[in-house]
This record gives structure tokens, C-alpha cells and sequence, in this order.
């Protein structure tokens, strides 16, 4: 089935192309989410709808490809096969170009960077909590499992290693009972939806397993990787390659106990890198996914030049193995390539309470964070001039952090910390 016409616009003159979009099964890798289909959300459409949300502005809500190129820019990759994506400027917010921004499809694991967002500035990372049973009843059938065992005891960050590295199900599951139950943190989820105006989002899972009305869409899982990446522990974990994670207690002949440790990997292929594609020059995070309905599902973020950008690809029908991470460092390659040459086709709106408090007269930005700490930037820096490193990796400063500042103004402040590995290793 034809997919609308793409938009392209060249000054002064306007093309129109016609790209087909068609959902179709996906080559995934085994450590991936994937939910069994008796249990999995229906199927979303193989077309976009008409007319989408307007949020970041009216092309954005245009179905097809919506990209203006100024003179010097190049022209998109002409290969790209996912539903939906977007190239998003993360400092300014401009969004240099997208593809079916808004249309509403299962993110899969994707959405574990609003759990992130939403639940991670709740826990000190050194709190520690014993698994119960209860805490893993409800995993669905198929997760991806980082290996959390009942009545083990995990600090807060090994579990959100697990949630970063190994999409682990069961590490969401239980940071979700110490919020206080599923419900609680799917509300709680929805209500950060909103508040950063991520209006395409309904959530019914905290973890992306397929469930019955989940969707997102590339905008909004943009916005949830830009929040995101202005918390400093967030910044780590999806920055995180490889680490050492508890195991199980076990007792000897003796009646001895011992733990011992096993090492995770990070599944983004775009950090850790695989058989066929490299590890991208730059690269600090995000998040990947994939279920049976969602496809594969992955946002990125990566500088260069002092320059950082975003991107979030849904959904590619294309089969090849890694096709997804293959797509979006086209679409990397892209962005650098066109930065200030392509002319916006909308932006990343600002959460809710910053764009309130940005229109009340006389609000004045402050350097503080609205919870009296020091900002990303300051940290960061401190940071590295301490000597303290991340798990597995080290952490730079380089590129621009996001800021979220008292005053409600959200802005860009030069100061990323990005992983000193990734920075050093450059692209076949």
C-alpha cells in the first residue's frame, strides 16, 4: 500500500516523491523484547493517518518526508525504509527533518526512557532493595531479562544498568514495586507524558512490552531523550557499554555463601557495536527496542564538532540484520553534514511548566536547577576534574548538555558528557 507523498523542498522550488510504507517482519536479535502474539497489541496500520498532531508545527503533522534544503545541503539518504523518523537539532531543538513524526505506533523498549525519566530521580543510586516474588509476577512472557533472582539484594544501580543495558524487563518490574506498583508508575508516566507535551504517548506498560493502546511516535520519543539526558545518572547508563552485574548467592559443600558477577553488555549497536555495523563516532546513548508489533525501534544521540544531534528511527521494513542501526547512522551522517544548511521543518516543544513560566512577564533565566543542586554542566565538569568515571566506560565533557533551568527557560548549555571510548573510535 502507497505511503502519502514525500515532501521535499528545495528553494525555491517543491518536489514531491513517493515512498512505499508497508509493515513487515523484522530480524531480531535474541535479547530483545519480544511479546508472543496471543498477548501482543493489535497491529497498527500499514499507512499514516491523514493528519497528525501539530505539536513542534503543522508539517510535523503531514504524513511523508518533510525536509527543506537550503543551499549546500544534501540531499536524505534515498534507502530509508522505517515508518516514521526524525533528525532533530538536540541544542536548539529544530527539527531538521522527519518522516511521519506523529504517527502513533508501539515504541517496544524504546519507552523504558520515560520510565528512566520519570522514576530514576526518585531513588538514590545506593538504596538498596531485596526481590520478592510479587516483584516479578507480572513480567510478560518473552521478555528481555537482565537476570534479577527472588530474594536477592540490588542497589538501585545495578537496576537501572539492567534497564539500560539489557532492556531488562525484570529490573523495570521491580523499580516499578519500589514506586509503588505497575499502576502507580504508568500513571506516573503518563503524567511526565504530558508534562513535556509528548501528547502521542499512552502508556500501559512501563517496560514496551506490547500491550493493547501503548503507542508513541519518533517526536515523542525525541522529547523523552532530550529530558532525559539533562540527569546526569541517566547520561551515564545509556552511555554505558559493558558492566559487572550481581549473581546469584550460592553455598558450598561447606554452607559457605558467596555472590559472584556476571558481565552485561549494552544491546544499542550503535555504542557497543556488531559483526556488521561499527561503533558510530560520537555516540552517547540512547535506548533500542523491539517487540513483535514495535518492530525495531531505536533513539540515538551523537556528537560531532561540538555539535549534538538526535535521532529516532521506528519501525524499518527492510529485514537486513541491524537495519535499524543502520538507517540511523544515515540519518547521523545526514543531520552533521546539513546542520545549518537544512531549514528547520518544526522543533522540540519545551516541557509544559518551561514554556509557562518562559511567557509569564519578567521571568529571567537563572545558572541554578530548580532543586537548589548544581546543574548537569557543573557536575559534569566536577566530575571529570575528580577523576570519577562511569561503569565500563570513561566520561569526557564534550558537546552540549540540556539544561532545564529554574526560571522554567529551557536551554543548551555547551557541557555533554560523553564517553572519552566512543569519542576516540572512528567509523570504518
Amino acid at each position: 500500500m502507497p505511503a502519502p507523498n514525500k515532501i521535499i523542498s528545495r528553494s525555491p522550488m517543491v518536489t514531491s516523491a513517493t515512498v512505499l510504507s508497508a509493515l513487515s517482519a523484522l530480524s531480531v536479535s535474541s535479547v530483545l523484547l519480544t511479546a508472543p502474539a496471543a498477548l501482543a497489541a493489535p497491529v497498527p496500520s500499514a499507512a499514516p493517518p491523514a493528519r497528525m498532531s501539530t505539536v513542534g508545527g503543522a508539517r510535523l503533522g503531514l504524513p511523508g518526508t518533510q525536509v527543506d534544503l537550503g543551499d549546500g545541503a544534501p540531499v536524505l539518504p534515498k534507502d530509508l525504509s522505517a515508518r516514521s523518523w526524525i533528525v532533530a537539532d538536540a541544542e536548539s531543538g529544530a527539527v531538521l527533518a522527519a518522516h511521519n513524526a506523529h504517527w502513533r505506533l508501539p515504541p517496544a523498549s524504546t519507552l523504558k526512557m520515560l520510565f528512566a525519566d520519570t522514576v530514576l530521580p526518585k531513588f538514590p543510586r545506593t538504596q538498596t532493595h531485596k526481590v520478592t516474588p510479587a516483584d516479578l509476577a507480572d513480567v510478560g512472557a518473552g521478555s528481555s531479562l537482565v537476570g534479577i533472582k527472588e530474594k536477592e539484594t540490588y542497589t538501585v544501580h545495578d537496576l537501572w544498568l539492567g534497564v539500560f543495558l539489557r532492556s531488562g524487563n525484570d529490573a523495570v518490574h521491580v523499580l516499578s514495586a519500589m514506586n509503588g506498583g505497575i499502576k502507580p508508575t504508568v500513571d506516573d508516566m503518563n503524567a511526565h507524558a504530558q508534562e513535556l507535551q509528548a501528547l502521542d504517548t499512552s502508556v500501559m506498560s512501563p517496560d514496551g512490552y506490547d500491550a493493547k493502546g501503548q503507542v508513541s511516535s519518533a517526536y515523542d520519543l525525541t522529547l523523552f531523550a532530550r529530558s532525559g539526558m539533562q540527569k546526569k545518572d541517566f547520561r551515564e547508563y545509556c552511555s554505558t557499554v559493558r558492566a559487572s552485574f550481581p549473581g546469584e548467592t550460592k553455598k558450598n559443600k561447606k554452607g559457605k555463601t558467596s555472590r559472584g558477577s556476571f558481565e552485561i553488555q549494552n544491546t544499542n549497536r550503535l555504542l557497543s557495536g556488531d559483526y556488521d555495523v561499527s561503533v558510530y563516532q560520537g555516540i552517547a546513548g540512547v535506548k533500542n527496542g523491539n517487540t513483535t508489533h514495535a518492530g525495531a525501534t531505536f533513539t540515538g544521540v551523537a556528537e560531532r564538532d561540538g555539535r549534538v544531534l538526535l535521532v529516532t528511527v521506528m519501525n524499518p521494513e527492510k529485514k537486513d540484520h541491524n537495519e535499524v542501526y543502520k538507517e540511523t547512522a544515515k540519518l547521523f551522517d545526514w543531520g552533521f553534514a546539513a546542520l545549518d544548511k537544512a531549514r528547520p521543518v518544526g522543533e522540540l516543544v519545551p516541557p509544559r511548566s518551561a514554556a509557562e513560566a518562559k511567557s509569564r512577564p519578567g521571568a529571567k533565566p537563572s545558572a541554578g536547577r530548580a532543586d537548589g543542586g548544581s546543574s548537569p554542566a557543573a557536575e559534569a565538569s566536577a566530575s571529570v576534574r575528580n577523576g570519577s568515571t562511569g561503569v565500563g566506560i570513561a566520561l569526557g565533557v564534550a558537546g552540549g548538555a540540556l539544561v532545564l533551568l529554574a526560571a522554567g527557560v529551557f536551554l543548551v548549555n555547551r557541557r555533554w558528557p560523553l564517553p572519552d571510548l566512543m569519542r576516540r573510535r572512528t567509523r570504518p
